[in-house]
């Protein structure tokens, strides 16, 4: 798995110094359409190892349409040391290799935005 920064201004590395409260991992995936069910089985996996680590309250994987080789995973953390804890166990990062070798990966970490009228934070 190949891993391209979101944010080329702002590494997830650098994101992990945050110290609030909960966020968003926002992580795209993309691979050939024909790696789609492999990517995918990769990332239940993942899914469920995450699901038992601290701090973990949700994710969901979506597909782009028309056959696309674009996932999106939004996941919900308490806080982002409770992300990078879960990001830096062994036991994800060997699972990282069951992933296609055509994916590219770009995690960031986001927090809501309060917009008045719009949406709430």
């Amino acid at each position: 798995m190949k891993f391209a920064e979101m944010d080329p201004t702002v590494t997830l590395a650098a994101q992990f110094a945050d110290e609030g409260g909960a966020v968003i991992l926002i992580n795209t995936l993309t691979v050939p359409p024909e790696d789609a069910d492999k990517l995918v089985t990769a990332w239940t996996h993942d899914a469920a190892l995450m699901k038992a680590q601290p701090g973990f309250i949700s994710t969901q994987l979506h597909r782009g349409i028309a056959g696309s080789g674009t996932f999106l995973n939004y996941a919900v953390w308490q806080s982002t040391a409770h992300f990078r804890a879960a990001f830096c166990n062994p036991d994800f990062q060997a699972q990282l290799g069951d992933y296609p070798a055509s994916t590219t990966a770009s995690p960031h970490l986001f927090r809501k935005v309060d917009v008045p009228g719009i949406c709430v934070a």
